[in-house]
C-alpha cells in the first residue's frame, strides 16, 4: 500500500468498556473481600486503613480520563452487617466529545445492618463533554449510607469556559425494594446559559450533592445546618429518611473542603467512626 492510499482514513478511538465488581462480607464482625472482579480501565485497590475501623476500597481509571462513547459500570455489595468506605484513586476526567455520550453506572446494594461510604473524588467535566450517569443505591431495612459527589464544570484554573455540554445525572435511593428518593439533572445545548443564569447556577464552577440515607436522619438535620450557617450557597433538608445536601460554589477547593467536613461529620455522628476522611483525600 503506497502512501496515497492512505488519503481519507481517519483513526477510530478505541471505545472503553470497563466495570468492577466488589462484594463484602461479614465474618464475626471483621468486614472481608468475598467476590473482586475488574476490568481495563479500572482497577480496584485495598489499602490497609490508617486510622480507621473500615476497610477502604480504592477506584482507579488507568486511561486517565473517559471520552467519546466509553462506558464503566461499578457494582458494590456487602452483604449483612459489613461495612466499608468506597473512594476514587484521583478525579474523574470526562474528555471533550466528537458526538457519542459516556455512560458512568454505579450500582450500590447494603445488606441488613452494613454501612456504607460512596466517596468518589470530584468528576470535572470538560468543555464539549457528554456525560450520562447513573447511580442507584439500594438498602436493606437496616441499612445506612452516606452517598456524595462533586460535579466540575471545566478547568477554570485554565480559564476555560463552557460552551457546549451534555451532563444527565440521576439517583434513585431504594429501601427494602421501595423507592424512597430519586432525583436527575440534565443539562443540554442551554446549559451555557443555565450555567450562568442567576436564576440557574449563577456562574458556579462546581456543585456537590451529598446523601445520608438512614432511618436516623432526620436527628442528624439540625447539626448539619448549624456547621452550615457560615457556609454560602450550600443548604441541607429533611426528607423523611433521606438527609440530603446541596451545594455551588465558584471556588471550587473550597467547595471540597466543605463536602469533607459534611462527611466528616455525619460519618462522626451515625457511624460513630473517626471524623477524618481517607488520606487521598488530602494528596
Amino acid at each position: 500500500m503506497n502512501e496515497g492510499s492512505h488519503a481519507g482514513l481517519v483513526a477510530r478511538p478505541r471505545r472503553v468498556d470497563g466495570g468492577a465488581r466488589i462484594r463484602l462480607r461479614d465474618d464475626a464482625g471483621v468486614t472481608r473481600l468475598a467476590e473482586l472482579w475488574h476490568h481495563e480501565p479500572l482497577r480496584v485497590l485495598l489499602p490497609e486503613p490508617i486510622d480507621d475501623a473500615l476497610p477502604h476500597v480504592v477506584l482507579l481509571n488507568t486511561s486517565g480520563g473517559l471520552v467519546c462513547g466509553d462506558r464503566v459500570a461499578v457494582k458494590v455489595t456487602l452483604d449483612a452487617r459489613a461495612r466499608a468506605l468506597v473512594t476514587g484513586q484521583a478525579a474523574e476526567k470526562v474528555y471533550r466529545s466528537t458526538g457519542a455520550d459516556v455512560s458512568i453506572t454505579n450500582q450500590l446494594e447494603i445488606g441488613e445492618g452494613g454501612w456504607l461510604e460512596w466517596l468518589p473524588q470530584e468528576t470535572i467535566l470538560f468543555d464539549r463533554s457528554r456525560l450520562r450517569r447513573r447511580l442507584t443505591l439500594d438498602l436493606a431495612a437496616t441499612a445506612r449510607a452516606i452517598a456524595g459527589e462533586i460535579v466540575v464544570f471545566g478547568r477554570r484554573a485554565r480559564g476555560e469556559v463552557i460552551s457546549d455540554l451534555l451532563l444527565h445525572d440521576s439517583w434513585t435511593v431504594r429501601r427494602a425494594g421501595r423507592p424512597v428518593w430519586a432525583d436527575a439533572l440534565r443539562l443540554d445545548r442551554d446549559a451555557p446559559g443555565v450555567l450562568a443564569s442567576p436564576f440557574g447556577f449563577d456562574g458556579a464552577a462546581a456543585m456537590a450533592t451529598l446523601v445520608y440515607a438512614g432511618v436516623d436522619a432526620a436527628t442528624h438535620l439540625d447539626a448539619v445546618r448549624e456547621m452550615l450557617a457560615e457556609e454560602r450557597g450550600i443548604a441541607a433538608t429533611g426528607l423523611g429518611e433521606i438527609l440530603l445536601v446541596r451545594g455551588l460554589a465558584t471556588d471550587v477547593p473550597a467547595l471540597r473542603r466543605s463536602f469533607a467536613r459534611l462527611w466528616c461529620l455525619l460519618r462522626s455522628r451515625a457511624g460513630g467512626l473517626p471524623a477524618r476522611l481517607p488520606r487521598l483525600w488530602h494528596i
